[in-house]
């Protein structure tokens, strides 16, 4: 069956799809034996390394639950403080004043380019030398900061492409009701652009999940990851096993913060398609909602109405 984006593939083209697929198939078989043949061999895959995680609370407990509370606390405080902040730094990237517009600039660009490990370990050195923070809790202080100053700068630029995305003519027509820049930004184009903006703010969020680990690997820091090194030790050097089980909880971490994302976004997209309020500006400049529903116009009147 063809249509205008899709031709049919003739005989010769089937047998090369599945040759291809026969083919591809075959490797993925080979690789997938290859690794399974390597833990067996080394003897990751005995029972006796996995039976811990099934039998007993103890690696949950004593390991797993205290860096995953620790991951959750250094990423929630870093998304709580660089999403405003970089909202901020996104609307002043797009400001009238060439002075505000270039210091945002700057400051965007400048964090932007850094690696956030070398952020976080020039936050370690900060803290330890300027200030008198405990060594216990330094380290969690670094993690966040830079975790907060990269991604505060991404989220700048996904704000500042998130409202050049909306077409010209919203500006014009909340120009035409007589908005402010102010009521604009807050009213008109921040509310529509933040469904266009979801998806690449979530995905940011998966990355301050993810470099959390950072910290772990350089600054001690007792998150998620760090955990392995530990439970390897206590429970008979099981390396993969342990890794294995670190690398479910991210993904189920990361899974959940998508679905709740998707979920947000499509409740957004039912309440735009729902929504009918016509706002206008009042006389005092503040913005008055005169109904809801469609916008109906009046019927020209007709010598019967007279």
């Amino acid at each position: 069956m063809s249509s205008v984006l899709y031709d049919a593939p003739g005989t010769r083209a089937k047998w090369r799809n599945i040759a291809y697929t026969v083919l591809f198939t075959s490797v993925l078989a080979l690789v997938v034996w290859w690794v399974y043949d390597g833990l067996n061999s080394k003897g990751q895959l005995d029972w006796a390394k996995w039976e811990p995680f099934f039998t007993s609370s103890q690696p949950y407990t004593a390991y797993i639950w205290p860096g995953l509370q620790n991951t959750l606390i250094a990423a929630t405080l870093a998304l709580v403080i660089a999403l405003p902040l970089g909202a901020v730094f996104g609307i002043a990237r797009l400001s009238d004043h060439r002075s505000v517009r270039a210091v945002a600039g700057a400051v965007v660009e400048f964090f932007r380019a850094i690696p956030v490990l070398i952020l976080m370990l020039f936050a370690n050195a900060a803290y330890a030398d300027f200030t008198d923070i405990s060594s216990d809790v330094r380290p969690l202080y670094a993690v966040v900061t830079g975790l907060v100053l990269y991604n505060a700068s991404v989220l700048a630029e996904i704000v500042r492409a998130g409202i050049q995305s909306l077409p010209r003519g919203q500006t014009d027509a909340a120009k035409a009701i007589g908005m402010r820049k102010g009521q604009t930004m807050r009213h008109v184009l921040l509310p529509q652009s933040v469904t266009a903006m979801l998806p690449a703010i979530v995905s940011q969020m998966v990355v301050i999940v993810k470099d959390t680990a950072l910290g772990g690997a350089m600054l001690s820091f007792n998150e998620l990851l760090s955990s392995v090194r530990p439970m390897s030790a206590n429970y008979g050097a099981n390396t993969i096993a342990s890794f294995t089980v670190v690398a479910v909880i991210f993904v189920a971490l990361n899974f959940a913060l998508t679905s709740a994302a998707g979920w947000l976004e499509r409740k957004l997209r039912r309440g735009k398609r729902s929504t009918g309020a016509v706002v206008h500006a009042g006389p005092d400049g503040d913005l008055e909602a005169i109904g809801a529903g469609p916008v109906k116009t009046d019927a020209p009147r007709t010598a019967d109405d007279s």
